[in-house]
C-alpha cells in the first residue's frame, strides 16, 4: 500500500471510528427539499443583501431564489431568522496539513511529525473549516506529508470525513536547492516540504503530480535561497510556461508562490493562473498581472499571524512587514487587479479562515467586495464559478448563514450559525 494511503488509513481510524467499530456508513444524503428562510441573503454576485428572499432547495441543488417562495407539502422548512445567508465560502489558499507555527515549527512539522498524525490532524482542520462556513478550498501543498492530500480529500468525498470540497496540489514544485528545511550539514539529505524540479525535469514532475491527483499545479517562482537572505526568484519565464502549458493542456490551473516584483512578473509572463503573496507587488506589477488576467492572492492574514508570533499585538507602530505589506495591497486594490481570498489557513488555525476576509476589509476593500470575492470571485478564479460561489437556480446548494448582516458588519462572517454543503445540513447552532 503507498505510504501515504496507509498513513491516512491509520489516521482516518484512529480519529473516526475506534477499535471494533462498525464500518463507515454512506454519505448522508441531503433533504428531499427545503426552503430556507433568513432575513437576507446574498447571492454573492453583485454585493447586495436582499431582504425578505428565501431559498428553494432540491436535492443538492438550489431550485429557485426570490422573495415570493414558499413551501409545498413536500418541503421542509429551515427558519434562519436575524440572519444572512451566503454562498458557501471559498478559503483559495489554505494548507490543512499544516498548523499554527507558534505551536510547532514549519521546520519541525516537515522533518519530526509522522505523516499519520499530520493526516490525523488534517482531519480535524478539515472539520473545523467546514464548520468556519468554508464549503471549498483549494489547498497549496501538503508540505512534506507527499500526495496524503489526495487521501483526505478522497475521505471526504466518500463520506468517510467531513469537510470542504477540495482542490489540491500535493507536493508543489521548486527550484532546487532553493527551498527547505534548511540549515542542516550538506551532507545529509534532508527531506523537502515540496518536490525539487528544474528544466524540462519540471514539465515532467508537474505531468507526476497530475497523475497522481492534483487539481492544480502550484510553482515557487522565488524563495529564499539561503539562512537570512531576501527572496529571489528562482525559475525562468520558460521554465514556468512550460509547466502552464502543460498543466493547462491537463485542464489544471497553475497557482505560483511570488513575493518579489521579478518573480512576479515571471510567473504572470508565463501565463500562471494566480499569484500568491505579492507582498512586494508595484503598481506597474500589478498592472501587469491585470493585463495578462493574473489574479492575486494576498494572503494578509499569515503576514499578521507570523508578527504576532513574533510578538506584535496589533497596535502601533506596526512592523515593517506589516506596514510593507498594507502598501502592496493598497496598489493591487488601486490597480483593479483580481483579489481572490485565501490567507494562507494553517499558518494560523483551521477554522478562523474568516480572518483574512476581516483584514481585506478593514485594510481598505469594500466589505461587499470582499465577499464577492470570498465566494463568486474566488469559484471563478479557480474554475468551478459553473457551480459553486453563488445562490441561483442550477447551482450547488452549498450555503451558510451567518447571524447579522455582514455587508454592514464584516465581523457577522465569524459567526456562523448553519451551514450546508451539497443540501446536507452540517451545522446547525440553536437558535
Amino acid at each position: 500500500m503507498n505510504r501515504n494511503w496507509a498513513a491516512l488509513v491509520v489516521a482516518l481510524v484512529a480519529v473516526g471510528s475506534g477499535i471494533g467499530a462498525a464500518p463507515a456508513q454512506p454519505a448522508p444524503e441531503p433533504a428531499a427539499a427545503m426552503l430556507i428562510v433568513p432575513d437576507g441573503v446574498f447571492d454573492g454576485r453583485d454585493g447586495q443583501v436582499h431582504r425578505g428572499w428565501r431559498v428553494l432547495v432540491r436535492g443538492s441543488r438550489i431550485e429557485a431564489v426570490g422573495p415570493d417562495l414558499t413551501a409545498a407539502a413536500d418541503v421542509q422548512t429551515v427558519a434562519l431568522p436575524g440572519t444572512t445567508l451566503m454562498p458557501g465560502m471559498i478559503d483559495a489558499h489554505v494548507h490543512l496539513f499544516l498548523h499554527p507555527y507558534n505551536e510547532t515549527s514549519w521546520n519541525d512539522q516537515v522533518l519530526k511529525e509522522p505523516l499519520a498524525l499530520r493526516t490525523a490532524r488534517a482531519v480535524v482542520s478539515a472539520r473545523a473549516t467546514l464548520m468556519a462556513g468554508f464549503t471549498t478550498v483549494r489547498d497549496l501543498g501538503t508540505e512534506g506529508a507527499g500526495d496524503a492530500d489526495v487521501g483526505l480529500k478522497a475521505a471526504i468525498d466518500q463520506g468517510i470525513v467531513p469537510g470542504p470540497r477540495m482542490l489540491v496540489a500535493t507536493r508543489a514544485l521548486v527550484a532546487s536547492g532553493s527551498y527547505g528545511p534548511k540549515g542542516f550539514d550538506p551532507g545529509f539529505v534532508v527531506p523537502q516540504g515540496a518536490e525539487e524540479a528544474d528544466g524540462t525535469d519540471l514539465v515532467a514532475a508537474a505531468r507526476r503530480q497530475i497523475g497522481r491527483g492534483a487539481d492544480v499545479v502550484k510553482l515557487y517562482a522565488d524563495y529564499r535561497w539561503g539562512a537570512g537572505e531576501p527572496s529571489r526568484p528562482t525559475f525562468s519565464i520558460e521554465e514556468m510556461r512550460a509547466v502552464v502549458e502543460a498543466a493547462h493542456s491537463a485542464g489544471r490551473k497553475v497557482a505560483a508562490h511570488a513575493s518579489t516584483p521579478e518573480g512576479m512578473r515571471r510567473a504572470t509572463l508565463a501565463g500562471v493562473d494566480s499569484i500568491e503573496h505579492g507582498n512586494d507587488g508595484t503598481a506597474e506589477i500589478f498592472a501587469l498581472m491585470k493585463a495578462h488576467g493574473t489574479a492575486l492572492c494576498p494572503t494578509l492574514a499569515a503576514g499578521d499571524a507570523i508578527e504576532r508570533y513574533r510578538g506584535w499585538n496589533g497596535d502601533k507602530p506596526e512592523p515593517g512587514s506589516i506596514i510593507a505589506k498594507r502598501a502592496s495591497f493598497a496598489a493591487a486594490l488601486k490597480s483593479g487587479v483580481a483579489l481572490c481570498v485565501g490567507g494562507d489557513t494553517g499558518v494560523f488555525s483551521h477554522g478562523t479562515n474568516a480572518r483574512e476576509i476581516v483584514l481585506m476589509a478593514g485594510w481598505g476593500m469594500k466589505p461587499a467586495d470582499v465577499l464577492r470575492a470570498a465566494t463568486a470571485g474566488n469559484a471563478a478564479i479557480l474554475g468551478i464559478g459553473d457551480r459553486l460561489g453563488a445562490i441561483a437556480p442550477g447551482m450547488l446548494a452549498d450555503l451558510v448563514a451567518v447571524r447579522g448582516d455582514p455587508v454592514a458588519d464584516i465581523a457577522a462572517v465569524e459567526a456562523v450559525v448553519w451551514v450546508a454543503k451539497g443540501g446536507v445540513v452540517v451545522r446547525q447552532v440553536p437558535q
